[in-house]
């Protein structure tokens, strides 16, 4: 795996719609902008991109808590996202964050029952990129239903992926659309 940079990104809202946000809502996103070993080539076998995968799932979990200041017990949501560059593949990015990266991403958090919510796309240098977020034990939270953009000046380059994780320490700001709650979520099976 050859990292070129790592990104960071917070987000803390204190208020919205002129009320008071108690605790703000806080959300993390960190990003490898990594090297594509198959771009401007098809490849059959794409493990390596698989195990790079199971590699960024720990690295980005920790650089977003980090970022955050926090630990595992404080993370709700969770998502993840890539955007491939020129050269490559929508299934480069599949690679990625399907097969491998959620276990390790799940072990860096203590846990998660849901499936990890994600996206992927191709682009350019500066191409935004939604990550979108859900709640980690019971996809049926509504509240939690949101997503954290993030843009990168300088990537992906031609022959490049960015990689990306988010998490969040709660939901969205005044949720109001009913459903599961999280106090209420039982994490069992990962959608209640």
């Amino acid at each position: 795996m050859h990292i070129r940079k790592i990104f960071t990104q917070v987000e803390r809202i204190e208020r919205e719609m002129g009320r008071a946000i108690t605790p703000p809502a806080r959300k993390a996103a960190a990003a490898a902008v990594i090297a594509n070993p198959f771009a401007g080539r098809y490849v059959e076998d794409l493990s390596e991109l698989i195990e790079t995968g199971a590699a960024l799932g720990d690295l980005l979990a920790r650089e977003a808590m980090a970022a955050l200041g926090v630990g595992p017990e404080a993370i709700q949501s969770y998502g993840k996202a890539a955007l491939v560059g020129e050269g490559g593949e929508l299934e480069h990015a599949a690679a990625l964050l399907h097969p491998k990266l959620g276990a390790p991403l799940r072990a860096a958090l203590g846990g998660g029952a849901a499936l990890v919510p994600s996206s992927k796309k191709l682009g350019g240098i500066g191409q935004v990129l939604d990550i979108p977020l859900g709640h980690k034990d019971a996809a049926y939270v509504r509240s939690h239903f949101d997503a954290m953009e993030i843009r990168i000046n300088d990537a992906p380059r031609a022959g490049e992926i960015v990689v990306a994780v988010a998490l969040a320490t709660g939901g969205r700001p005044l949720p109001r659309v009913g459903g599961l709650t999280h106090d209420a979520a039982q994490g069992e099976d990962g959608l209640r």
